[in-house]
């Protein structure tokens, strides 16, 4: 990182003011990888984006480490980067001596600016933002005391859109007066009164330490091998995800990390309409990963890795313990109990977990990748924070948000994640099928009209990777590397099976339609290009759409025996609860992969019995 921005400015002196908005490996080439044999040379590269504040103007960067110097440099014009950590105090230091806005705050009665506290909001794309300008909104709250959860107290149609680049207020929103709520948001422990005292220590010891090993970003366990890594915008990435099948190591996830993911309000007022946050894109899901504590945000003989991440000056910047690597105990892994001698198998089921928590304003997102002795791969997001709020006057409700406290409700709104998964399933030569389970019209041979088929249909172009779930069919995907065969002569395989849930409901006309595309189907599938690592593109930030895999998908590049990748949209439609305030209870919604002939039989029956002492 620092070869990188030393790099950069020495060979251009004309940039005025330079922020760095990321610095990353420009990881090498997907042949390169694959074929790597211990002693290999190859040539280190990183990428970095340049945002030079005295006009803008946006730059990448391509630098070769080893011979210092730059081998691509490109002009983006037209383009945001995210916004960045110096950025954040521009909306509420503009707002506060601008007059306007304190007019706005007198109207509502507030005399004291320090008891205003303002949330620098992405402004996404609509007239008023639709220009060249690079701007954020600015949207206050009302303080009681120090440590408030301001979310308690929402200013209501009041904001101000700032010029990050100039600090200029472009604009005053100031509309009907409605009273700030009057009761607490706080949830520390002094504020919630006695805590529950029946409790009891719950311990998990290993005594011999955990059966992972960690090197450097590589992790083994059991017959896994992966590496991780935590970049600014995708957050934690898994690497090279092989299983060692009776001493051949197969190659399952070349890579897989979050493609992007939007949060669109779905209340018209305006004060909401114009909100669509894009998390990864518009704000860094990876530079807004935690440092994580051992016996809270995990529990167990727990190893960590650190991230870097380069900060706006061209430094590395160390977020300690980003990710978390433990095992945990996970029920039953398969038994039988046999009636006839009384005899019963049972194995225990352990799973290894990566994970990684990133807050963005008032939301915080677990992304929790699970490994499982037989194979399978499952991801979950857990979803917790705080929900955005807004004031309604006393004794009204609202159809487009429900009340969780006294004149304050919980706007109605989408979380949709879109996971990119790089297949190379025993290599790079892989297909796709959308695979339903129906009733099978047997005719004469069914007279019940019971018998069940599965039906297979080969995915063969882009444009018509687009497919939506179907719960009343058990959809799933599966793919397949038809060149490799197990003991059976079935191609080697994996399905995604998708835990249901919606996708957007916006319509494609209107603006987070158009920039949120990748919300629209729940599985899109492309052919491998580098460059193509974002579902909306690299700079969904005040874009205006359509942008990233609706783009993309256009060229309708082959898909049969290639190199795929496969985009799958999961989430929720979130209706706020009572219960979700002051803090929202941890939601669940993910998705899993399981082998599907990948293996010639159970891969966990190896999985040594519980000791006797264990079991009673």
């Amino acid at each position: 990182m620092r070869i990188t921005r030393d790099v950069v400015l020495d060979a251009h002196g004309e940039l005025v003011s330079p922020l760095f908005a990321s610095i990353t490996l420009d990881e090498p080439a997907k042949e390169s990888v694959l074929s790597f044999k211990e002693g290999d040379d190859f040539a280190r590269q990183t990428r970095a984006v340049i945002l030079d504040r005295e006009n803008g103007q946006v730059y990448e960067a391509l630098v070769a480490l080893g011979a210092g110097r730059i081998l691509g440099w490109e002009d983006k014009s037209g383009v945001h980067p995210a916004l960045l950590p110096p950025e954040y105090e521009i909306p509420p230091r503009a707002a506060l001596a601008d007059d306007r806005f304190l007019a706005g705050l007198l109207r509502r009665s507030i005399t004291d600016p320090a008891r205003v506290r303002i949330d620098p909001v992405m402004a996404g794309h609509y007239p008023t933002t639709s220009g060249d300008r690079r701007v954020a909104w600015a949207v206050p709250y009302l303080l009681d005391p120090d440590g408030d959860n301001h979310y308690a107290h929402p200013i209501e149609n009041l904001r101000a859109l700032v010029d990050l680049l100039t600090e200029e207020v472009i604009d005053v929103v100031d509309g009907d007066v409605v009273a700030v709520p009057p009761e607490s948001g706080n949830f520390d422990v002094n504020s919630v009164g006695p805590q529950r005292a029946d409790l009891k220590p719950l311990e998990i010891v290993q005594p011999d330490g955990p059966s992972f090993q960690v090197d450097g970003n590589l992790i083994t366990w059991q017959r896994w091998s992966l590496r991780a890594s935590l970049q600014p915008l995708e957050g934690l990435v898994l690497h090279g995800v092989t299983y060692n099948d009776q001493g051949r190591e197969r190659s399952i996830l070349y890579r897989a990390g979050l493609g992007e993911m939007v949060v669109p309000y779905g209340d018209p007022h305006n004060g909401f309409y114009w909100r669509n946050y894009f998390d990864a894109g518009e704000g860094g899901m990876g530079r807004s990963a935690n440092s994580l504590m051992l016996g809270c945000d995990c529990l167990g003989e727990i190893r960590y890795m650190d991230g870097l991440v380069a900060d706006t000056a061209g430094n590395a910047e160390t977020i300690t313990n980003a990710i978390c690597i433990h095992e945990e105990d996970f029920g039953i892994g398969w038994k039988h109990y046999d009636w006839m001698s009384g005899h019963t198998e049972v194995r225990r089921s352990r799973r290894l977990v990566v994970s990684s928590i990133s807050s963005l304003g008032n939301y915080d997102y677990g992304f929790f990748w699970y490994l499982y002795q037989d194979g399978t791969i499952q991801f979950e997001v857990k979803l917790t924070g705080i929900i955005l709020t807004k004031a309604l006057p006393a004794g009204t409700t609202d159809e487009h948000a429900n009340l969780v406290a006294p004149q304050l409700a919980g706007p109605h709104h989408q979380h949709l994640f879109n996971v990119r998964l790089d297949f190379a399933l025993d290599g790079v030569q892989n297909s796709v099928y959308e695979v339903d389970t129906e009733l099978d019209d047997g005719g004469e041979s069914d007279p019940e009209a019971g018998a069940i088929a599965v039906k297979a249909t080969l995915i063969e172009t882009e444009l018509a990777s687009r497919r939506q779930n179907d719960p009343l069919k058990s959809r799933h995907w599966r793919v397949v590397n038809r060149k490799v065969h197990n003991r059976l002569g079935q191609p080697v395989g994996y399905k995604l099976v998708p835990h249901q849930g919606p996708l957007l409901l916006a319509d494609e006309r209107t603006s987070v339609g158009r920039r949120a595309g990748f919300a629209r189907y729940a599985l899109w599938v492309t052919r491998f290009a580098p460059d193509e690592l974002h579902s909306a593109g690299d700079y969904p930030n005040l874009h205006p759409g359509p942008m990233g895999l609706p783009v993309w998908i256009e060229r309708d590049r082959d898909l049969v025996d290639s190199d795929v990748v496969l985009w799958h949209t999961l989430g929720t439609s979130h209706t706020a609860r009572p219960e979700d305030w002051p803090i929202m209870p941890v939601d669940y919604v993910g998705f899993t992969l399981k082998p599907v002939g990948f293996f010639d039989r159970n891969p966990a029956l190896d999985v040594p019995p519980s000791p006797r002492s264990h079991c009673h």
